[in-house]
């Protein structure tokens, strides 16, 4: 079956956030589906796109790969790409600041929009397993990604017997998140930071809540952002000078509504992906990658 690719559409900005390629939770097919129903100028992706720590070659399916063929499509197409490091692929922290010609590789991204400055980070940097216990971080997303293929199959069941669907995964996330953070409230210290630095706009993803909201801090109005997942929520961030930054849904676009074939597992990308990964790993720079001078 051939699916239908809608006409793109032209945005400035367009953000993701929190894909987990490599996992059995991420929404590859839907995402790229997505990418290819938009011309983004500015493309960022604000962590944990591919998840390195999860990372196995008996699993990463044709639609993984071709979402990262995708995405080094738009390079040669004219859009610019920051890919901004997240807890699950921090290994490419070592190598912020570098750039491969339209690509560059940052912790922090500033945009200066008309209507003004945008600031995007992962988020992650608040949360206190990150920053005290990885090991708990680690095994906790290990368990989620169980919890994910868990519920995929109850939903299958549901489905079968006419009742509807139910999100486990997105239950037990919430709770732990709440359990296990020091941070009473993210939006509200994204937007004090971003308030301090004189930012009108504050970006983030880590959370998988997807929000526009405006927050009130001491030094003023701050918009917060949260480009969500496409784990659960299937969301990201779109701006143009038109209309401003927009929360897109996947699940509420029209024109996604065609169903899409299930693909077998290509270990062969699988094995050139971990290749790149063990690179990395040993601290190496892959060949054509360019420093960039602060």
């Amino acid at each position: 079956m051939t699916v239908k690719v809608p006409k793109r559409r032209r945005v400035e900005v367009a953000v993701i956030s929190d894909v987990h390629l490599g996992t059995y939770g991420c929404h590859a097919p839907e995402l790229l589906r997505y990418l290819k129903s938009i011309k983004p100028k500015v493309l960022v992706l604000n962590g944990d796109i591919v998840d390195i720590w999860q990372f196995s070659k008996s699993y990463w399916p044709p639609a993984h790969m071709r979402v990262v063929r995708h995405v080094v499509g738009l390079l040669t197409k004219g859009t610019r790409i920051h890919y901004l490091t997240g807890n699950h692929d921090e290994l490419l922290r070592k190598f912020a600041g570098t750039r491969l010609g339209a690509l560059t590789i940052a912790n922090k991204l500033v945009l200066d929009l008309p209507d003004g400055k945008a600031w995007f980070f992962h988020g992650d940097v608040f949360d206190v397993t990150m920053r005290h216990s990885r090991w708990l971080a680690k095994l906790g997303a290990q368990g989620y990604d169980l919890l994910i293929l868990l519920n995929r199959l109850v939903n299958f069941g549901l489905q079968k017997l006419g009742r509807p669907r139910v999100a486990l995964s997105k239950a037990v996330k919430d709770r732990v998140k709440g359990a296990v953070s020091l941070i009473s409230d993210f939006e509200q210290t994204a937007a004090g930071i971003a308030a301090e630095e004189g930012y009108r706009y504050v970006a983030c993803g880590h959370i998988h809540q997807p929000e526009i909201k405006v927050v009130l801090t001491p030094q003023g109005e701050v918009t917060y952002l949260n480009s969500g997942d496409w784990v659960e929520n299937l969301t990201a961030l779109e701006y143009t000078t038109a209309t401003g930054w927009q929360l897109y849904r996947y699940a509420l676009d029209p024109r996604m509504q065609q169903p899409i074939e299930p693909e077998e597992p290509d270990t062969a990308d699988a094995t050139l992906l971990a290749n790149l990964l063990a690179e990395f790993k040993l601290g190496q720079k892959p060949a054509g990658k360019e420093e960039v001078k602060n």
